[in-house]
């Protein structure tokens, strides 16, 4: 049996060994195991890294279309206020999940761990 693509099964946030159950049991909290093949997933830790990515991404994405939108339309600074701050938060809280999956599937794929002495 071949090994489902770790970036797809990642987005899906889907187990990286089966690509079938649900990798999380909350927003971001890792179910206990796989319901589908039993993969115990207590080797997973993404760490800050999803968090880094979702940053590196998202910011400028939202400095780009407000320089954008600023150059079209003659508004208020205010507004911009009103318009990048949720933009920007519904952004992050939408890619963080599948971020986080991406990175423990791969993490699974290439069986990595902490560094040891």
């Amino acid at each position: 049996m071949s090994q489902p693509n770790p970036v797809l099964t990642g987005l899906l946030c889907r187990c990286p060994r089966c690509g079938e159950g649900k990798l999380f049991s909350g927003y971001l909290k890792l179910a206990a195991h796989c319901d589908r093949c039993g993969l115990d997933l207590k080797f997973a830790d993404s760490g800050d890294g999803p968090a880094v990515f979702v940053i590196f991404l998202v910011a400028p994405l939202v400095i780009l279309l407000a320089l954008v939108v600023g150059s079209i339309f003659s508004i208020a600074p205010w507004m911009h206020l009103v318009l990048w701050i949720p933009t920007t938060i519904v952004l992050c809280m939408a890619l963080l999940p599948p971020f986080k999956g991406v990175l423990v599937n791969l993490q699974y794929r290439h069986d990595a761990h902490e560094g040891h002495q």
